[in-house]
């Protein structure tokens, strides 16, 4: 039996993780088919916890891809998932699939992101709502969030700010509390400090009537989700965003990235869209 000191090693982690998911000893020991004796046994360094275990505990307590190698290394375990460059030739498959993936949703938005709202990969639909701001939000690296909520990028454009920032802002304080991460914290610090008006300059009564305006479709509209509401050469767009992952990554790389979606949200966008495409 190895003793870990109280203060050090992979019983304090996996304490911290069961806590945070708000877990009894007793529940995660019987999600891991093991016993609350010998949870409590490893999460004081009286036990130490076989490789097999930790991932079994790890995937209980729904731990980030990137974290179950930092419990391994804590439990004297070699990391079990890589951390490929997407730039790597073994990622060509998924970078192909993925571009295609974007190109075939086009003209609606797409883009791909990292676990730090870095952009990866976007389409023309993207491009299009990006056209005209400053230089220096768009030089790489990208990041959508910064896009998004900077005075000078999309959020002067955007009809429902105040509520749009606070979606943003809230699941960004989730992705926090579930990874820990120090950059993901610094840059939720930033974009959350960035002025903004509750109510976007120039809007006016089209905006609030909630319509995309320009081809008289501007009555009120019974969204199915909060939309975001932007302006774009003259119209108001409305669409609502859907976010996908891949399932059972192996890779930290990959569980870190998120395809997301902007589904227009009312005819009158989806037909100014589609008259965009040649």
């Amino acid at each position: 039996m190895t003793t870990v000191a109280p203060d050090t090693g992979v019983g304090p982690l996996l304490r911290g993780w069961r806590e945070r998911r708000r877990l009894s000893q007793l529940e995660l020991a019987l999600r891991a088919g093991s016993s609350a004796r010998h949870i409590s046994f490893v999460e004081t360094g009286r036990s130490r916890p076989s490789e097999e275990m930790v991932l079994r505990l790890a995937e209980q307590l729904d731990v980030p891809v990137r974290d179950r190698n930092a419990l391994l290394l804590a439990a004297g375990y070699a990391p079990r998932f890589a951390r490929t460059p997407l730039d790597d030739p073994a990622m060509d498959a998924l970078r192909a699939g993925v571009e295609q993936l974007l190109r075939g949703y086009e003209p609606y938005p797409a883009l791909v992101v990292d676990g730090t709202y870095t952009v990866v990969a976007a389409n023309r639909g993207i491009a299009m709502l990006l056209d005209g701001l400053p230089e220096h939000l768009l030089t790489p690296p990208l990041n959508a969030m910064r896009i998004t909520l900077h005075p000078e990028g999309l959020a002067p454009s955007i009809r429902n700010l105040p509520e749009w920032r606070g979606h943003l802002l809230a699941q960004m304080e989730r992705q926090i509390a579930l990874l820990r991460s120090t950059e993901l914290r610094e840059l939720y610090d930033e974009v959350a400090a960035y002025p903004y008006a509750a109510t976007p300059a120039g809007a006016g009564p089209e905006a609030a009537a909630g319509g995309a305006g320009g081809n008289g479709d501007d009555a009120p509209y019974a969204y199915f989700a909060l939309p975001l509401r932007i302006e774009h050469d003259g119209r108001v767009l409305s669409f609502v965003s859907s976010i996908s992952t891949f399932n059972t990554p192996m890779d930290v790389t990959v569980a870190e990235l998120a395809i997301e979606t902007l589904l227009p949200a009312d005819p009158a966008t989806v037909k100014y869209l589609q008259s965009l495409t040649p």
